[in-house]
């Protein structure tokens, strides 16, 4: 057997890159061996990672949870989400004429504004088109309503206390958890404008769901032990300024605060070691007993 020359080593090709083969590198992920270039590089503790190993290390490795089921130190993307749907939605009504400041309404807001009967709206031409609501049917008013508003004050209010609120529930609940908590309370807050309110008045608002957050937000800082009483004058000066400005649906805000406070208390005081099943059944009994009160007032009214 006759060794290599120098020169037969030097003809050898150099190592290329796993993911991109037109690449020239000397530089292997320190897990799996497997040559990559400067673009796939990851840095780690010691040398560099391919892109496979990191996403394999994320999908094996847990991530440390809340006692309620959120992820410590989790993004935020569900309450700017929320958000982005509130400003959009509102772009797209102003557009099809609703008011900017004030609470002028188009044909398009009557659709899927929370109307509990009927109203009409009186068109461009002086014609008058008749919108039935949720007695009649129109049951997804119930949702669709919190994502309205009557001006873009009424919007910024909303939204701003969404954005403070919002990061500290989604962490310590989980996006998923969260968002239910944020929907049904708005829900709640629609059924009793609904069950106890005019019938022939048209509301909207996300102010249901902002009350729910409070009222969760009370019931889990208690569970814990926390200091309540930031949240607790909180609610307080809201409940006053509700009381106290024409044209708020008080009804909203205290339904919404009622339905998050009682999520709230099931989220927190939940057994751990039956935490998802318990909570998805308190989801459950609070969609049946929302149903059961607006299909009482529908009842009535028909």
């Amino acid at each position: 057997m006759t060794e290599p020359d120098a020169g037969e080593l030097m003809q050898e090709d150099p190592p290329r890159c796993y993911r991109h083969p037109d690449r020239e590198t000397y530089v292997s992920c320190t897990r799996c061996g497997r040559p990559i270039c400067a673009e796939c590089m990851r840095p780690a503790a010691v040398g560099f990672h391919c892109p496979d190993e990191v996403a394999e290390a994320r999908r094996t490795v847990r991530q440390p949870r809340t006692a309620l089921g959120g992820r410590i130190g989790g993004r935020r993307e569900a309450t700017m989400t929320l958000i982005g749907i509130n400003v959009l939605v509102f772009i797209i009504m102003v557009a099809s004429g609703a008011g900017f400041f004030d609470s002028g309404i188009s044909k398009l807001f009557a659709e899927f504004a929370l109307v509990p009967d009927r109203v009409g709206f009186r068109n461009s031409d002086g014609s008058v088109t008749v919108f039935q609501g949720v007695a009649h049917g129109d049951y997804y008013r119930l949702v669709t309503s919190q994502f309205l508003h009557f001006g873009i004050v009424h919007l910024g209010l909303n939204m701003f206390v969404l954005a403070l609120v919002g990061p500290q529930l989604e962490q310590v609940l989980g996006r998923l958890r969260f968002v239910t908590l944020y929907l049904l309370a708005g829900i709640g807050g629609g059924v009793a404008t609904y069950a106890f309110g005019s019938t022939s008045e048209i509301a909207a608002g996300a102010s249901g769901a902002i009350f729910g957050l409070f009222g969760a937000y009370y019931a889990i800082a208690r569970r814990f032990r926390a200091d309540t009483g930031p949240i607790v004058l909180t609610i307080v000066i809201n409940v006053v300024f509700s009381l106290s400005v024409p044209h708020i649906d008080i009804r909203a805000h205290l339904g919404g605060l009622v339905t998050g406070a009682v999520l709230g208390a099931v989220l927190a005081y939940a057994p751990r070691e039956r935490r998802d099943a318990f909570h998805l059944a308190g989801f459950a009994a609070m969609i049946l007993i929302l149903a059961a009160i607006t299909a009482a007032r529908t009842a009535a009214l028909t």
